[in-house]
């Protein structure tokens, strides 16, 4: 009768444990750990006006970021920044490229960016559009993305879902992580290893299935290194006429690559950038939609698009979570605002993004442990008229 006492107290303990950690989510700031691809500003940045006002709750879950996590608030409205809260901690305040302050990561935020940058890649003329099959790119022959359309890679309905992603295994009864494949038998990284080795070693003759929504990082970076080649030795002008030019960044953002040199190696979306380069991001997008531009257009287009994600529960911790559909790599119809056109952008460990297209609102969250109240300050704040 001990023993199974004892056995439950452990198994309980173990949940518990294990329940806590998945809310949780501690991030590891790995940008030291990784080659960077560097996109510089020219210094004419975009400057913000502001009227402050003091948010009592959100200012005590700053200051106690040791519990919620909640390291830098921003909220965006009116054509001003109202909300302005940061408390980042030392050890990421002294990280960066020559310990250069407070550059924050993305996580699958950085999907979203590269979707953006897709939407630019087709308007500059170097992609067809979304519906262009991925059919001249031979790393990829021999594999199932070989001539699937772009839409079916940014909506994640590739039908990849026995190799890679977070649909569940039919053999195994469980879940692949978003960035790990179990092909062939073997766990591996995918942002560790060059696109073109993974499609020759681990994706050679696979077979694509039912095009089912499947979130993965695979799918991010095949589209984002799909731009690399097709753009060839423009890409670096590319990206400095989207971020430096177009967004107007203040100072330069980062994107991981796992070689020094981008010819043996892939980019994928692990984004680094200062607090208000995220606003400056976020702006840019808000007002190319707006105003109808080509890449606004290219918004409106992947938001048409979107497919139903079929979640059978939701949960108000997180964008990703209280999201109805998905499109373009962006999260879009927030429970109980399907009828508003808000965009969301989420990441590991409680980043977290959302733009109110018809409202002008903004607000910008950075987190180092996803325990703050999302309901409470992301989804509460987009959602007031």
């Amino acid at each position: 009768m001990l023993l199974m006492n004892k056995f439950i107290l452990i198994f309980f303990f173990l949940l518990f444990t294990i329940n806590s950690y998945a809310e949780h989510q501690p991030i590891s700031y790995d940008f030291n750990q990784w080659y960077r691809y560097e996109i510089k500003s020219k210094k004419n940045f975009n400057k913000f006006n502001f009227d402050l006002i003091k948010d009592k709750y959100i200012s005590k879950q700053i200051q106690n970021n040791k519990s919620s996590g909640l390291i830098s608030y921003l909220l965006f409205e009116d054509n001003k920044i109202v909300i302005d809260e940061s408390n980042i901690p030392g050890w990421i305040r002294d990280f960066g490229p020559n310990q250069r302050n407070n550059y924050l990561a993305s996580y699958s935020v950085g999907k979203s960016l590269v979707s953006y940058i897709l939407g630019h890649s087709i308007c500059e003329g170097y992609i067809r559009g979304i519906d262009a099959e991925l059919n001249d790119w031979s790393i990829l022959d021999n594999t199932l993305y070989h001539g699937q359309k772009l839409i079916d890679l940014l909506n994640m309905t590739a039908g990849d879902q026995k190799y890679i992603g977070q649909r569940p295994n039919v053999t195994k009864k469980d879940f692949y992580d978003n960035m790990d494949t179990y092909l062939k038998g073997t766990k591996i990284y995918v942002y560790g290893i060059p696109l073109k080795n993974l499609m020759k070693y681990y994706f050679q003759n696979s077979k694509k299935d039912k095009p089912v929504y499947n979130y993965s990082g695979m799918a991010t970076t095949i589209i984002f290194n799909y731009i690399h080649y097709k753009a060839g030795e423009n890409f670096d002008k590319l990206l400095s006429k989207i971020f430096a030019e177009h967004i107007k960044i203040g100072d330069n953002v980062y994107f991981q690559k796992n070689n020094p040199d981008l010819s043996l190696s892939s980019l994928n979306n692990h984004f680094y950038a200062k607090r208000y380069d995220y606003l400056r991001i976020a702006k840019a997008i808000m007002d190319d939609w707006n105003n109808d531009t080509c890449v606004g257009k290219y918004l409106k287009t992947v938001y048409e698009m979107r497919i139903n994600k079929k979640r059978e529960k939701f949960s108000n911790k997180a964008e990703f979570q209280y999201t109805k559909k998905y499109g373009g790599q962006f999260h879009f119809d927030l429970v109980g605002l399907a009828n508003r056109k808000i965009m969301a952008m989420g990441g590991y460990g409680g980043q977290s993004i959302l733009i109110d297209f018809e409202k002008g609102r903004i607000i910008v969250v950075h987190s180092i442990d996803r325990h703050y109240n999302w309901k409470k300050i992301v989804y509460n704040k987009i959602k007031k008229k």
